[in-house]
């Protein structure tokens, strides 16, 4: 067994719970300094997995990383996520409108502001754990991006316009109540940050390469493969991270398994050579930002 994946795992589904640490070694006899020891990868007897295991909800399998990860929760996701990422030399993309770890630091700004518009909207007696799970995923959010400057993995994204087409149109944060002048600063990101697409797919920078999907291309859905050195791991339908922190309304799978890989590899590979690349991309994501930019004036 590796312990230390053990204890990444642990960690991911105990943020995916929802529980404290210290409700969960209360709940299994030990210490909450026992338990941060095992999230760090200490030695953990197979009956204490089990338990965890029955604590937590999940497979034991899961637990020991041999089965698929669930997740419907942005924090035990985006937890997994930075785990994932600590070790990767490769990140493939694809769907979505947005490459995350490419965005610029405005985007964690205007997104934290809308968070806490929803926290101030939440009843008296929630804001406080309201304000806790914004505080966490802000925080797992710009760990990510931490990661991602010190190791620059190469980066393979390919977006889907009609996604981008939504993102112009909407914002970011596009589930949220928010007021008018927090919308049109999330509208106003998202066209710097398409932008900032059509520039990387222009401009080409060593280690990122964007391309975008034709209709036809990008029914499949979104997800990522992120490989390292040992190790390849899938992440199917991966939350955006402008997905409010309590929304429990989708589910994430990730894997390692061989088959799952490969064939999720044979589509990346049949995406990439139906996506639109360099200026021609580029050329066709200022068109949607000029269109959106139109009829924001004539609003």
């Amino acid at each position: 067994m590796r312990f230390a994946d053990i204890g990444q795992q642990l960690r991911a589904y105990r943020l995916e719970s929802g529980l404290r640490a210290d409700e969960i070694a209360a709940r299994l006899g030990v210490s909450r300094a026992a338990l941060y020891r095992y999230e760090k990868g200490e030695v953990i007897k197979l009956d204490t997995v089990r338990r965890l295991a029955e604590l937590l909800k999940v497979s034991p399998l899961s637990l020991l990383g041999i089965g698929v990860e669930y997740y419907n929760r942005p924090a035990g996701f985006q937890e997994r996520m930075l785990q994932i990422e600590e070790s990767a030399d490769q990140i493939l993309q694809v769907g979505g409108s947005v490459c995350y770890l490419t965005t610029s630091d405005a985007f964690d700004s205007v997104l934290a502001n809308a968070f806490a518009e929803l926290v101030q909207a939440s009843a008296e007696n929630e804001r406080p754990t309201q304000q806790a799970a914004v505080e966490q995923i802000i925080g797992l959010l710009n760990a990510r991006k931490r990661v991602y400057a010190a190791r620059k993995p190469g980066i393979i994204a390919m977006l889907s316009a009609a996604s981008i087409q939504r993102l112009l149109q909407d914002g970011f944060a596009g589930a949220l109540a928010l007021s008018e002048h927090t919308r049109e600063a999330c509208r106003r990101l998202a066209q710097a940050e398409v932008e900032n697409i059509a520039t990387i797919m222009e401009s080409e920078p060593i280690g990122l390469q964007f391309g975008l999907l034709p209709e036809l291309a990008e029914q499949g859905g979104t997800f990522q493969m992120l490989r390292s050195r040992d190790r390849a791991t899938l992440a199917v339908n991966p939350f955006p991270p402008d997905l409010p922190p309590n929304a429990q309304l989708a589910v994430t799978i990730i894997t390692s398994a061989d088959d799952a890989i490969a064939a999720h590899q044979r589509v990346a590979e049949a995406a990439w050579r139906e996506a639109v690349k360099g200026s021609a991309a580029a050329s066709r994501v200022r068109q949607m930002l000029a269109s959106a930019r139109a009829s924001a004036r004539h609003e």
